[in-house]
């Protein structure tokens, strides 16, 4: 008989029709009369009960159903008597197609998310795990149906990269080269004309600098891929493998892109609370009761768009009136998390575009702005347009910025900031032809999912994290 799946079975009126179901038991109980199993596929986050009368199915092959065995059930759909249930399976049949002892990791008991993380190749059968991995599938879909809708074409840009664009200590190396007997010149550098690119390559840290490429062709490209840093920042926020979307659009200016950073993210939010209602609602009740609340109040809110100078006039004055800080924030100091949060939670208490950025603190392809800002009655230095938006909870979720189209002041930056020209001559090509006015911004998918499902750290969206001492499974 052909299997069907237990949401559509939850989903079914046709009581007194047979059919097929697999899973794995979440649990068994039962008396000399009747057992009871409750089982789940994967496909929603509910169970469907198994009602197993006395004598239908032998007592080894009841024995054999734990939580986490694998089986089969053949039987009857029909309306279910107890409470917050419509349909059940009378049995008529079980194969049990893999047994599992008591030393399963998952046992029907709560454990920690650090414990969970220690079997990541087990926790995806619990609960909280399928609801936030159909999440993410849903998100992925969403990412993918926003740009579709709007004519933007997925651009698919390298993982293997010679650019070193956001410095080496933050790139992992690829190579073919024996670590055990490097050729070196008399200089001591590592000598790869025998390596399998024939010079030094490394992982991709961004996808942006060859969309730009595409978008200036295509018009309205966005990537969606793999990203890498070997930043040894052992924080709840970060991975050394995560994923990125990188929209990158010509014949944009700022106030544009900050309306497609905002249109974008509702959508994607207002995806989820339409898509993933039974999930969501498991983890507003198990994880985060302010969850879907939080959602809502996003996709009904306007971003304030906020100069970062206004921020750093808020910031102080908030210290002036008692706040305390870890960090300082002086006009010129990056924002620390705590920071963005204040704002965010504590004095707009919804989400902030954060915009014109000190130059120094950003980075070299940002288009900068013709005046400089005022600040405690003095001019500051050259600010860029450069945008952040900042979530409740999460802080920073997007960064984006304007580009500067102008040759002679990207080759000025690059420069001024000594990165080596042999490598971005490709880059500088784009505004040496028919250069043009774009921009973009770079969103990290496992922070989206962070805030959409309510947990608190990026190694519990992910199914395999990778981080600093941790590349299992």
């Amino acid at each position: 008989m052909k299997r069907t799946k237990i949401i559509d079975a939850l989903a079914s009126t046709e009581y007194g029709k047979e059919i097929t179901v697999m899973g794995w038991c979440r649990s068994h109980r039962g008396n000399k009369n009747v057992d009871f199993i409750a089982l789940n596929d994967g496909s929603t986050i509910k169970n469907i009960q198994i009602v197993v009368d006395a004598g239908v199915v032998d007592e080894a092959t009841l024995k054999q159903i734990t939580t986490g065995s694998c089986i089969g059930v053949d039987g009857v759909l029909v309306e279910s008597p107890a409470q917050g249930q419509a349909s059940e399976i009378q049995a008529k049949n079980i194969t049990v197609f893999g047994g599992c002892g008591n030393d399963y990791p998952m046992q029907k008991k709560g454990q920690s998310f650090e414990y969970m993380r220690q079997h990541a190749h087990m926790r995806l059968r619990t609960n909280t795990f399928g609801a936030v991995m159909r999440i993410r599938h849903n998100m992925a879909m969403a990412i993918h149906t926003y740009f579709h809708e709007h004519g933007y074409f997925y651009f698919h840009t390298p993982l293997i990269t010679a650019s070193d664009r956001e410095g080496a200590g933050q790139m992992f190396q690829v190579t073919t080269k024996n670590l055990y007997d490097l050729k070196k010149d008399e200089n001591g550098s590592i000598i790869y004309d025998d390596d399998f690119f024939g010079k030094q390559t490394s992982l991709t840290v961004s996808g942006q600098l060859e969309g730009e490429l595409g978008a200036t062709a295509l018009g309205q490209i966005y990537t969606f891929g793999p990203t890498f840093r070997a930043e040894n920042s052992n924080t709840p926020r970060h991975l050394a493998e995560f994923w990125m979307v990188e929209p990158e659009v010509c014949f944009i200016e700022l106030d544009d892109l900050m309306d497609l950073e905002e249109d974008f993210i509702k959508y994607c939010v207002r995806w989820a609370l339409k898509n993933c209602k039974d999930d969501l609602e498991f983890l507003n009740k198990m994880i985060d009761k302010g969850l879907i609340e939080r959602l809502e109040s996003v996709v009904n809110t306007e971003f304030v768009r906020l100069p970062y100078t206004k921020g750093i006039e808020i910031l102080q004055q908030a210290i002036k009136d008692g706040k305390k800080f870890e960090f300082p924030c002086n006009w010129g100091d990056d924002l620390a998390s705590e920071h963005e949060r204040f704002l965010v939670e504590e004095y707009f208490k919804k989400p902030v575009i954060m915009t014109n950025y000190p130059k120094a603190i950003k980075a070299f392809y940002m288009k900068i702005d013709a005046e400089k800002p005022m600040f405690d009655g003095k001019e500051m230095e050259e600010t860029v347009q450069g945008t952040d938006v900042l979530f409740p909870q999460i802080g920073e979720i997007i960064g984006g910025s304007v580009r500067e189209e102008s040759y002679e002041k990207l080759v000025g930056e690059i420069e001024s900031r000594n990165i080596p020209m042999k490598d971005m001559w490709w880059y500088l090509d784009t505004r040496k032809f028919g250069t043009c006015p774009h921009g973009g911004f770079g969103l990290g998918f496992e922070r989206l999912i962070l805030f959409v499902t309510g947990m608190q750290n990026i190694r519990d969206v992910i199914p395999f994290p990778r981080t600093p001492k941790t590349a299992e499974f």
